[in-house]
């Protein structure tokens, strides 16, 4: 079928995705030459599993005890402690969105963003997640939603209560190493 051929609404929406595209794509962050540039071709679910491999890595050289789950409600053991990662990549609009935050049996969450050649990392207790995200900012049926929540952190320009649990990969390193070791 050629161009010809397409229907008029066919062409409406082709000429809609090509107005809105820009709003979608990366173009405005510089990723050519970073070292995360390959991540942003990754489907959203492999990126969650590259996030789990980078912190579980990350600890690992940083010299934390880190183990696997025993079970599918929290990616990683940290100093024994349960936890969940999630990873995000810089948007277009220069902020980090954390997404299917759900309230399931772990300790603590590792939100880890990277941009072309920076990463933040926060890392927050379950009940500072139940306190300001989870049952407050609904991921997929707005603010009312309580099955999934997500996270919005500008890293230039934090929410307040963010502050204590990170921003640079060495200030949340001091928060997980803080953690006590738990049998």
């Amino acid at each position: 079928m050629s161009t010809l051929d397409v229907s008029p609404d066919f062409n409406l929406l082709a000429t809609a995705a090509n107005y809105i595209r820009k709003d979608f794509e990366h173009d405005s962050i510089d990723w050519h030459g970073s070292p995360f540039e390959w991540v942003l071709s990754l489907p959203a679910g492999t990126k969650g599993k590259l996030g789990k491999q980078l912190v579980f890595q990350w600890c690992a050289l940083k010299n934390l005890a880190v183990s696997h789950s025993p079970d599918s409600q929290a990616d990683m053991l940290i100093n024994g402690h349960r936890v969940e990662v999630k990873l995000s990549t810089l948007w277009k609009a220069g902020f980090y969105k954390f997404q299917q935050i759900r309230n399931q049996n772990y300790e603590y969450c590792i939100c880890l963003g990277v941009s072309p050649y920076e990463a933040h990392c926060w890392v927050f207790s379950k009940p500072v997640l139940v306190q300001y995200v989870i049952g407050h900012l609904g991921q997929h049926t707005g603010s009312s939603g309580k099955e999934t929540a997500w996270l919005t952190i500008d890293p230039k320009n934090p929410p307040e209560w963010v502050t204590p649990f990170g921003g640079t990969l060495e200030q949340a390193f001091i928060v997980l190493k803080n953690l006590s070791h738990k049998k």
